[in-house]
Parts: C-alpha cells; sequence; structure tokens
C-alpha cells in the first residue's frame, strides 16, 4: 500500500467550499488504497490577520507569544478539513505540529525541525485513519510552540514524508507546477516535468515562491520524491527528485527572479587582512543573510565592498552597519532598495560553456545594465535595476528558447526510471533534446 503525504496551502483551503473540495480528493486518494497523511497550511490570509492583529497590540511583540498565536490559523484549518473528510463516511484525525512530533530548536518565528517523532501518526495511519497535520509549526526542544517561518508547511510535509518513509510528497499549490519563468511575466512560459533538487534550490533561493527552501533542502537530504502541482486541477505538475539523465541533457531549466532584496556598499573601506570578516560577522551573528557579494579594485589602499540582503531586514541591519562603517575606517555606507535579481538556472551548465556569454548578450542587446553578477556551478544571477526585471526575465527567456517542447519521460516516476524521449524533431527530422 502507497503511504502519500499532501500539503494543501492556504489558497487551497481558503473558504468552507474549497475545504470541502479539498477532501474530496483527500478522500479519493485513500479510497485508490493509498495510506494518506495531509499538512495543511493556514486558511487564505489569516496568519497575516493575525500578524496585523499582534502590530495593534504591540509593535514589537514577544517572539513566543506571537509563534502562540499564528499557530492558531493551522489548527483551525486542520480541525476543518478533519471535519470535512469525516462527512464523507471516512475517519481521519487532527494533530498539531507538537503532537505530531514535530521538534524543533527554540528559535522562534524561524524554528529549524531537529527531529520528527512520528509514532501517534504510524499509528494512526496503521489504524486505517486518514491524519491532517498542522503545517508551519512545532515544539522546541524547550516545549515552546514554535513556527518555521513563511512556507513553513512545505518544509512540515517533506519532514514529515522522510520520517514516515513515504512514496512521494505532493505540495499542492494554486500553480500547476515549476515553470521556466513566471507566467504573470512570460505568458509562453512552460511547466517543467521535472527539475533536479539542485535546481530547484537554486531556483527557491533566487526568487521562486512554488517552494520554500527548506523544505527543498530537507527533500534532498533524504531523498524525498516531491510532486508540485495544483489542487485545482488534476494533471500531473512538477517532479522534484534526484538528477538523472534527462537533467543532464537539459542545458537550462528556468529563469528566476527577485525584487525582496536590497544593495548595501561600505565605501572606502582599508583594504587589508581581516577587513571582510569584521564586515560580515557581526552580520552573520545578527541572523542577517547574504546573498551576493562583490569587492571593486583597491585604489590608494582602499576598496567599496557591496552586497545584497533582504529588504526586511535592512532597518535591523542599519545600525549594525554603521559601526562596522565605524568600526573598520570606512568613509560610509550606502543603500539602495530599487534593485532586483534574475537568475538562470539549469544542471547542464556544468558541461556547456557559453551560457554566461549568452546570457550578458541578451541583457547588453536589450540596454539593461548589470551591477553585481554571481555564479554557481548551475546557476547565473545578475542584479539589475528593479523597473528593469520584468524585461531582464523576458529578454533572457527568449534568448534560450525556454518556451520551446523538451524531453518527457514516458513512464511515471513512482513506478519505474522510465525511458527519454524527445516529443519535438528537429529541422533534420531526427530526435532533439530541449530545456525541460
Amino acid at each position: 500500500m502507497a503511504l502519500i503525504v499532501q500539503k494543501y496551502g492556504g489558497t487551497s483551503v481558503g473558504d468552507a467550499e474549497r475545504i470541502k473540495r479539498v477532501a474530496g480528493r483527500i478522500v479519493a486518494a485513500a479510497d485508490a488504497g493509498a495510506q494518506v497523511c495531509v499538512v495543511v497550511s493556514a486558511m487564505g490570509r489569516t496568519t497575516d490577520e493575525l500578524t496585523d492583529l499582534a502590530g495593534q497590540i504591540s509593535p514589537a511583540p514577544h517572539g513566543r507569544e506571537l509563534d502562540m498565536l499564528l499557530t492558531a490559523g493551522e489548527r483551525i484549518s486542520m480541525a476543518l478539513l478533519t471535519m470535512a473528510i469525516n462527512e464523507l463516511g471516512h475517519e481521519a484525525i487532527s494533530f498539531t505540529g507538537s503532537q505530531a512530533g514535530i521538534v524543533t530548536d527554540t528559535s522562534h518565528g524561524k524554528a529549524r525541525i531537529v527531529d520528527v517523532r512520528a509514532r501517534r501518526v504510524l499509528e494512526a495511519l496503521g489504524a486505517g485513519r486518514i491524519v491532517i497535520v498542522a503545517g508551519f509549526q512545532g515544539v522546541s526542544t524547550d516545549f515552546d510552540v514554535t513556527t518555521l517561518g513563511r512556507g513553513g508547511s512545505d518544509t512540515t510535509a517533506v519532514a514529515l514524508a522522510a520520517a514516515l518513509g513515504a512514496d512521494a510528497c505532493e505540495i499542492y499549490t494554486d500553480v500547476e507546477g515549476v515553470f521556466t519563468a513566471d507566467p504573470r511575466i512570460v505568458p509562453d512560459a512552460r511547466k517543467l516535468h521535472a527539475v533536479s533538487y539542485e535546481e530547484m534550490l537554486e531556483l527557491s533561493a533566487t526568487g521562486a515562491k512554488v517552494l520554500m527552501l527548506r523544505s527543498v533542502e530537507y527533500a534532498r537530504n533524504y531523498g524525498v520524491l516531491t510532486h508540485v502541482r495544483s489542487s485545482f486541477t488534476t494533471g500531473d505538475g512538477t517532479w522534484v527528485r534526484a538528477e538523472d539523465e534527462r537533467m543532464e541533457q537539459a542545458i537550462i531549466s528556468a529563469v528566476a527572479h527577485d525584487t525582496s532584496e536590497a544593495k548595501v556598499t561600505i565605501v572606502g573601506v582599508p583594504d587589508t587582512p581581516g577587513v571582510a570578516s569584521s564586515v560580515f560577522r557581526p552580520l552573520a551573528d545578527s541572523e542577517i543573510n547574504i546573498d551576493m557579494i562583490v569587492q571593486n579594485s583597491s585604489a590608494d589602499g582602499r576598496t567599496d565592498i557591496s552586497f545584497t540582503l533582504p529588504k526586511d531586514d535592512l532597518r535591523r541591519a542599519g545600525p549594525i552597519l554603521d559601526a562596522i562603517s565605524d568600526r573598520v575606517g570606512a568613509s560610509g555606507v550606502e543603500t539602495d532598495s530599487s534593485i532586483g535579481k534574475i537568475s538562470l538556472v539549469g544542471a547542464g551548465m556544468k558541461t556547456h560553456p557559453g551560457v554566461a556569454a549568452d546570457m550578458f548578450d541578451a541583457l547588453a542587446d536589450a540596454g539593461i545594465n548589470i551591477e553585481i553578477i554571481s555564479t554557481s556551478s548551475i546557476r547565473i544571477s545578475c542584479v539589475v535595476r528593479a523597473s528593469e526585471v520584468e524585461r531582464a526575465v523576458r529578454t533572457v527567456h527568449q534568448k534560450f528558447d525556454l518556451a520551446q517542447e523538451a524531453v518527457v519521460r514516458e513512464e511515471h516516476p513512482l513506478t519505474a526510471t522510465g525511458q527519454i524521449r524527445a516529443l519535438r524533431p528537429d529541422a533534420a527530422g531526427s530526435e532533439s533534446r530541449g530545456t525541460q
């Protein structure tokens, strides 16, 4: 008997009718012979509304109490969904994160899962029940309620799938899968049949909102086969899995973009050993994530250091940056919130030279200036003006012909490794491998 973990986001359970529709889909999976464990998010904008309510009481709510408040949203969803399933004649039981055995560290608001003790979930599944678990939450090693941060229900689902030894983890959302670009910006963006864990990690880290970064890390570390699909349609979505032959043939998988970061430049830093450590250690100690970094060439013994960080952290980082500037003897600090980042991701970059040059050519031809460049073995990221981001995405997507059909796997990922075939013949009539 297959064991499947399903996760439904806030849009999928946004009102009573949608909850009933989700219940029908869950029951259908159980009727097909699967054991089903479901992770559910808070309804619609419940988390935002609770956060706003807390802000009306306190401008800086205590972390422990804020977590206690926010976890109420998922508890509402899990109880209502369990009732809906029971109404359809199936026995279901709901568990909070702590009841499901989700153990986290002691960090409130952005807790990390350290263990999953899923005994109660396994017992309920063994008794033939459908199990509904509140996502986004757990219990700390100090026995306090914690939350996992935005998108934390994805991580809950993947962690449970790993602990239960599930055959697959299905992430249901309001989009049909992972696309070659944001369809709202690129209308002819193509849904990907599959991406590797590494590609999905890069996409999540560079702005793709379809999967939370930590959930992909968890899936890769524990080999959880993950299926991103729409809760409003019945078709296949995108499989996130270990790299295989199909993926080795794909040079580029997708273009991601992100406008949630700001650029910081510390001007006139003394170009001496240890200065970089003096700049970035205080930020790390304050749990401020730094993304792209560039250091200019030294002139007269001084240099400028530029880097990006989340806009949401800019206010908190301000006093720290001023203190850093004074400590290292820099000339000052400049901040710029009007930037955006576009990233080209593909496993095939590792063995195909010239991808970066093609991307830079495309942006140059469009008159788009690049301010910072960062690369990995399967990613190229460029910082541009925020006002140019959407045009840059369309330009790069067109340059690499990502709207074209490509290879797909002939057999279902759960049943066989499958053979690879191309759907689109090239001009000479032979099979060609595309970029899906």
